[in-house]
């Protein structure tokens, strides 16, 4: 098995973070542009919403069966088909006549993102020891910022070069065919003598220890959901109103751009500014979090996101909107960095240290819930009243998930339990 001596990190760089550094810039680019490209398709504002959504929903169903998937088949194929699914989904967004035939391949790129996440999970548990565990899946965590910081840029560039919203597909299509290239052409760690299976699964296939993970944390997800009633019915309201401001952040900034007439590349552009000043903050949020505890990150972090969708939602008809949007962007991102890692965090702190799996799919699952319900939210509010309504509401619901996270944080995770 790999050890702290042996492990070295060149051996899972190539096979695992560089096709996910591929894949992270490719939905980085094409996050901001998804609402834009459904308004050009004659979508309204509503209705642009609710396509943007069905990525996130993808993703909502995506975690069902991906610990089936993944323990079935393996990390490496469950990553490979991934990309192949993702690639279907965006050659059907670029050949969409309308806006209801995008949603169709935006919910099927929301699939495939779940898929080749929770395969990434399962590889790095696998081939990265214990004593580096922590450090590698924060550095996932930071290259998913990094693709999401340089994604717009990328889609800005191809905007400005080729004249259409519909560049930024395509970068997100070569970047998964070459993630796919990676993993095809660069050796696993698992055929070497480094990877040993340490469990059977429930088809008698023989797993490792993160294929093990993923499907313990599928197997009887609803059952776990159920058993753990008391703690996610309150904390994990908390967490599903953490994924549903980080989601809504997401979709109403490009709208909000259509909206008042800023340009595509011009969103693009802010919107890739504002995902640095994100990235640029995740390790600080950890900081924050192990020396003063995980209140201090997850309240700051949600107030500011209720505040930043409450500015949006006073100065729509503003002489000055188009300022007032970037100041909000860089905002919400500033908020949303505070609080990264917050979810896992809390996961890894509330689950059973000696059987945490079952535990932890049914908290992402929550948050998950969360993040497919906002969007949808969002898009109901604007068909029915307007934009700034339903940015407003975001903003009251925001206020309501940090007074649950004061609440229910130091009861469930007490700073003494932080430092076990």
């Amino acid at each position: 098995m790999t050890t702290e001596k042996t492990f070295r990190w060149r051996s899972v760089a190539m096979p695992a973070l560089l096709p996910t550094l591929l894949f992270a810039i490719g939905e980085g680019a094409i996050i901001p542009i998804i609402p834009i490209f459904a308004n050009n398709l004659g979508a309204t504002l509503a209705v642009a919403g609710l396509v943007a959504a069905l990525l996130m929903i993808g993703e909502l169903v995506g975690d069902i069966p991906s610990g089936w998937l993944v323990s079935r088949i393996g990390e490496r194929p469950a990553m490979l088909g991934a990309c192949l699914l993702s690639v279907i989904g965006l050659v059907i967004c670029l050949l969409s006549p309308n806006p209801w035939a995008l949603s169709f391949g935006v919910f099927l790129i929301g699939l495939a993102t779940a898929i080749f996440g929770l395969a990434r999970h399962a590889f790095m548990t696998s081939r990265v020891p214990l004593s580096h565990r922590a450090r590698a899946l924060s550095s996932l965590g930071g290259i998913f910022r990094f693709g999401y910081f340089v994604g717009p840029f990328l889609t800005a560039a191809a905007i400005h070069l080729f004249g259409t919203v519909a560049s930024a597909f395509w970068i997100h299509l070569v970047a998964c065919l070459a993630a796919a290239v990676v993993l095809l052409l660069v050796r696993d760690p698992a055929t070497g003598p480094g990877l040993v299976k340490t469990a059977r699964g429930v088809e008698g296939r023989l797993l490792s220890e993160g294929e093990a993970l993923v499907e313990k944390e599928a197997h009887g997800l609803f059952t776990t959901i159920y058993n753990n009633r008391g703690v996610l019915g309150k904390l994990g309201t908390g967490a599903a109103l953490i994924g549903a401001m980080r989601s809504s952040r997401a979709v109403i900034l490009p709208l909000w751009a259509v909206s008042i007439g800023i340009g595509d590349t011009d969103t693009a552009v802010i919107i890739g500014i504002a995902g640095g000043v994100d990235f640029a903050l995740f390790y600080v949020s950890g900081w924050i979090m192990d020396r003063y505890g995980r209140l201090w990150s997850a309240l700051p972090a949600m107030i500011g996101l209720s505040l930043g969708h409450f500015v949006l939602a006073i100065t729509h008809d503003l002489p000055t909107s188009v300022e007032w949007f970037i100041f909000a962007a860089m905002f919400l991102s500033l908020a949303n960095g505070i609080g990264s890692g917050i979810l896992m965090t809390l996961g890894a702190d509330l689950a059973n240290k000696d059987n945490p799996a079952p535990f932890l799919g049914a908290w992402r699952f929550t948050g998950s819930l969360g993040s497919a319900a906002a969007p949808l939210a969002v898009s109901a509010l604007t068909a029915a009243v307007s934009l700034s309504v339903a940015a407003g509401a975001m903003g009251i619901l925001g206020l309501v998930g940090a007074a649950i996270l004061l609440k229910y944080v130091p009861i469930y995770v007490p700073r003494e339990r932080n430092k076990r």
